[in-house]
């Protein structure tokens, strides 16, 4: 049994531990609910902007330059992880995801399979475990704004128009409650045809006005910035969220690790008094003698 010295430094040490998670609990918490209440807000809007642009074009072939179907020469993953760690498995899964949708294309022989990163988790990995990690984005995550979201959403989609990329792919953990992140692969460009509509008229009688070419030419890009800042924030909320259970889970073991050191500690103070007195005793007794 460890001596009383080592038992009240590991005691020490695990309880300092425990203030430093529940402290990091309660700001992951707080962060937690801005990101929640910032992507509840944000999904309403992008789920109608895609309704809206699925009414105005249903029916056609080919809608715009973003709705292009091509033979896929060339793919581009964007990886949106987290610039810090402590948040659990959120990380590691989308590691995962990745490798396995770069497995994917492999097999499939893409001739040119490149990617970005949002987040310096990612960037880190793939910088060592990747050859064509042509960009990465970690600032956005520290302050995301619509802007800067859009002014990359933008930069994709000029390059998808001039044929650098036949497919965008984005990969990150999307947010469905505080106990839940689900890693998601959303096809960016091109714009995937909605199957439930396929075939129909709009929805909704609509006047177009001016036409229904102008309408969608600056709708589409409208809402493909609008689908990559929501899953920035998807994936921000799920993050904080996947912190708050990490630190709340560590800060609970702390507990019961504190609790195991404490009755070690109180029995080998026993046994330390008990020698004592033991001690005591034969004394006294061989004195007596």
């Amino acid at each position: 049994m460890a001596n009383l010295k080592e038992v009240r430094l590991r005691i020490a040490s695990v309880s300092s531990t425990q203030q430093i998670t529940s402290a990091m609990k309660m700001v992951s918490a707080a962060k937690f609910r801005r990101a929640q209440n910032a992507i509840i807000g944000m999904r309403p809007y992008s789920a109608q902007l895609t309704s809206i642009l699925a009414d105005i074009g249903s029916g056609e072939s080919v809608l715009t330059p973003y709705h292009q179907q091509r033979k896929e020469n060339s793919v581009l993953l964007i990886v949106v992880t987290s610039n810090k760690g402590l948040c659990g498995a959120f990380n590691s899964n989308i590691i995962k995801q990745t490798q396995a949708r770069i497995k994917h294309y492999q097999e499939l022989n893409i001739a040119n399979l490149q990617m970005a990163t949002i987040g310096k988790r990612a960037s880190e990995f793939f910088a060592k475990h990747f050859d064509h990690l042509i960009a990465s984005y970690d600032d956005m995550l520290d302050a995301p704004s619509f802007d800067a979201v859009a002014t990359l959403a933008d930069n994709i989609m000029q390059q998808y128009c001039q044929k650098q990329y036949d497919r965008v792919e984005i990969i990150y953990n999307r947010f469905k409650n505080s106990l839940m992140q689900i890693p998601t692969v959303e096809q960016f460009l091109p714009i995937a045809p909605d199957q439930e509509r396929a075939g129909e008229g709009a929805n909704n009688d609509y006047l177009f006005e001016p036409s229904r070419e102008e309408i969608l030419r600056q709708m589409v890009p409208l809402t493909l910035r609008s689908q990559f800042y929501r899953i920035v924030l998807d994936s921000l909320a799920a993050e904080h969220a996947a912190r708050m259970n990490a630190m709340q889970k560590a800060t609970d073991n702390a507990s019961e690790l504190l609790k195991e050191l404490k009755l070690s500690y109180n029995k080998a103070r026993q046994a330390a008094i008990t020698n004592e007195i033991i001690e005591i005793v034969s004394g006294s007794e061989a004195l007596k003698g």
